[in-house]
């Protein structure tokens, strides 16, 4: 192949990359707790025809050398876990976290992970579950005959059980942080499962070392 129809092609490839995630962005634009992703990009190695400064006939050195490109590369997308807008809903499961961290969730095959969706209702049995139907971890179960569940900024849940003249606290919400958020792998789900890259989690409430603060009733935009 011609070397600037190959040049043409690695440059065809990059921009269908970048196209791919950015219809990815836009498709989820109203997925709760989305983070977009970004393409990043290199060029490649460099055919050296003549060295900067090398002697000419005239043994003076030129100013320039003479280097041609190859091409580009994708060599990276990157998850930006920047904030997002919180919307009101004024659900009493709807959890927004304002800040770092995210939920942890308790997956079928035992193992945890994470989102920032706090899109939450109760099951059968009064858990706590995600929009698929997957625990919060650790485990709060609202009891019978709640008449209504409030949530504190410190993820502390309080249930008013009928016949009671108080809020009872039925449980806390912890959040789960990580020193390099863009290397959780996405799972999809609005999930995101820990990794070498990301480091182990560091479990705490809400507003303390450094994570967030819960709003109940608001969830995060993409």
């Amino acid at each position: 192949m011609y070397p600037a129809l190959w040049i043409a092609k690695t440059g065809l490839d990059a921009q269908q990359t970048r196209m791919s995630v950015i219809s990815n962005n836009l498709a989820n634009v109203n997925t709760t707790g989305f983070k977009r992703d970004r393409a990043s990009f290199e060029d490649l190695i460099y055919q050296n025809v003549r060295q900067v400064g090398a002697s000419s006939s005239q043994d003076t050195e030129l100013p320039s050398g003479l280097n041609l490109g190859t091409g580009v590369r994708t060599v990276a997308t990157q998850k930006l876990h920047t904030q997002g807008n919180l919307v009101q809903t004024n659900n009493n499961l709807d959890f927004a976290i304002e800040g770092r961290g995210f939920f942890q969730i308790l997956t079928p095959d035992g193992s945890i992970q994470y989102t920032r969706d706090g899109t939450f209702s109760m099951n059968q049995d009064g858990q706590i579950v995600s929009p698929n139907g997957y625990p919060l971890e650790p485990a709060i179960t609202i009891p019978a005959n709640t008449l209504s569940v409030t949530v504190g900024s410190d993820g502390t849940v309080s249930a008013l059980v009928a016949g009671n003249d108080a809020p009872t606290q039925i449980g806390t919400v912890e959040l789960a942080d990580f020193i390099n958020p863009m290397g959780l792998e996405a799972m999809g789900g609005n999930l995101f499962r820990e990794t070498l890259a990301s480091g182990a989690p560091t479990t705490t409430t809400p507003g303390q070392d450094g994570v967030g603060t819960l709003i109940q009733g608001s969830l995060e935009s993409s």
